[in-house]
């Protein structure tokens, strides 16, 4: 963080994108600002090519303008029902995309995020914005070039590191609930804290994310489980109340029951200390989505046995049949990537079952034929995973886990994802018997897949054969 006068910020901006901005808006004789996440970006001195501006006028005018100056090089986007226009371009080897827009006042009905739009000043234009450290902005008009308009201590906030809003937040917040979840948001990654009355607000008004749509919710939940400790964002939103009805099945986690003096862990916080881990390690969202749900089928599974205490029987199952309700209900795709984490999520155990005993090539190669080429990704989780504060047994596990490592990289040098699959296929096994598509046929291929990962034979045709003949006559198929 830095802090700048208006001087050095007039330097900072000595660019030629914002001095043809300029340009164009003193030609029309308009107030013009870059404003947002621009503005908050140059104090926190990251580098942004996404530019916002304001103008006190027609925000399209000046843009059109700016395309002009630019030439053929720029390409216009004009949005009249929205009153916003899209300046694109290359200039000195980076691209720009320049967003401008008409200061205006905006009223909301409270079933709706549409907003009635007014045409409005600089200051009712700041007003509407979400934060005070987005409500921050820089004349680009020759005259003032380089001054900050800051009428909420934007900058304060951000030198504290504090999430707050503009107006009282009840008004903030119902007029736009999407905000909500961007003020956790940003708090997230930011590492910035969320000013008390700002909080307060959130858990009062939290139900009125409910006329959000799952796609809006679904970006800003994909920027905090992206952010370098999403673990922050889920406790908010689980503190405030938005959890418990954006993913309920997550916010049921967090809940420790006891019986005869034995409780189980929090599932809710081993579970974001497992996102956590996985963060440390990989920017893949799908693996972070991954570690979010991989516990999310305890709550059903949970069980009291008097003998061993609490239980969690096949909760990675019960786990991956949620996945695609989830998904479909924040509109995360349904595609590769839902069946990606559905096959993690059920699969979870299996490393960990693996490294509990004894090592085995047959039990390595089981798993390396089941994962397939997700299994990095897999034992990435499953590290992750092991949380436990006995540190004799985490030692323990690491120690299996790396063994499991070193036998997959072995499996690897030695071609057995090729190798693994029988070299007599089903078809030829319906052929040779004389059957359709049926039971007996899956029982034949299985039979000869185990005997190829259990290694007791070599995956060629002759042994397989006589192993093929001797299940079938069991079976009855020939005599």
């Amino acid at each position: 963080m830095n802090l700048y006068s208006d001087e050095e910020l007039a330097e900072i901006l000595n660019q030629d994108i914002f001095h043809q901005i300029s340009e164009a808006a003193d030609r029309l004789g308009l107030e013009c600002y870059v404003v947002g996440g621009y503005v908050r970006d140059i104090f926190l001195e990251r580098p942004s090519n996404d530019i916002d501006v304001v103008v006190v006028g027609s925000g399209i005018k000046v843009a059109e303008e700016l395309k002009r100056i630019v030439g053929k090089k720029a390409h216009l986007s004009v949005f009249k029902n929205f009153g916003t226009a899209q300046v694109k371009f290359w200039q000195k080897g980076t691209e720009y995309e320049v967003e401008f827009v008409g200061a205006r006042k905006e009223s909301y009905s409270h079933d709706s995020r549409k907003p009635i739009v007014e045409n409005g000043t600089l200051e009712d234009d700041q007003n509407r914005r979400d934060f005070t450290i987005n409500a921050m902005a820089i004349c680009l008009n020759k005259e003032r070039f380089g001054e900050l308009v800051d009428p909420f201590n934007g900058l304060a906030d951000l030198e504290d590191g504090i999430i707050a809003t503009p107006l009282e937040p009840g008004i903030t917040f119902s007029d736009d609930p999407l905000r909500m979840m961007r003020c956790i948001r940003f708090a997230t990654q930011l590492n910035f804290q969320i000013e008390e009355e700002t909080f307060v607000a959130l858990e009062r008004m939290a139900d009125r994310i409910k006329i959000v749509s799952g796609e809006r919710i679904k970006d800003e939940l994909n920027k905090i489980i992206l952010s370098k400790t999403p673990s922050r964002g889920f406790v908010d939103l689980q503190r405030c109340g938005l959890l418990n009805i954006i993913l309920p099945e997550l916010s049921a986690l967090d809940i420790v029951e006891q019986k005869n003096g034995r409780a189980h862990k929090n599932n809710f916080y081993h579970t974001l200390e497992v996102l956590d881990n996985v963060a440390m390690h990989s920017d893949n969202l799908w693996l972070r989505w991954a570690a979010l749900l991989h516990d999310v089928g305890k709550t059903k599974s949970k069980r009291w046995d008097a003998a061993i205490g609490w239980t969690f029987h096949n909760h990675n199952m019960i786990g991956a049949k949620m996945v695609p309700q989830i998904f479909r209900r924040l509109m995360l795709p349904l595609d590769m990537k839902m069946k990606y984490v559905q096959k993690l999520v059920d699969m979870h155990m299996r490393p960990i079952v693996i490294a509990d005993e004894i090592v085995t090539d047959s039990a390595v190669r089981r798993l390396m034929n089941d994962a397939g080429e997700d299994i990095e990704d897999l034992m990435t989780l499953c590290e992750a995973d092991i949380t436990s504060k006995n540190e004799v047994r985490k030692k323990m596990f690491l120690e299996n886990f790396r063994m499991v490592r070193e036998k997959l990289t072995d499996l690897k040098e030695k071609d057995y994802v090729r190798l693994l699959q029988p070299v007599i296929d089903g078809n030829e096994i319906m052929e040779m018997f004389h059957l359709q598509p049926c039971r007996e046929v899956g029982v034949l291929k299985q039979y000869l897949k185990d005997a190829v990962l259990d290694n007791k034979v070599e995956n060629e045709r002759e042994p397989l054969m006589a192993l093929l003949m001797a299940k079938a006559k069991e079976m009855k198929l020939i005599k």
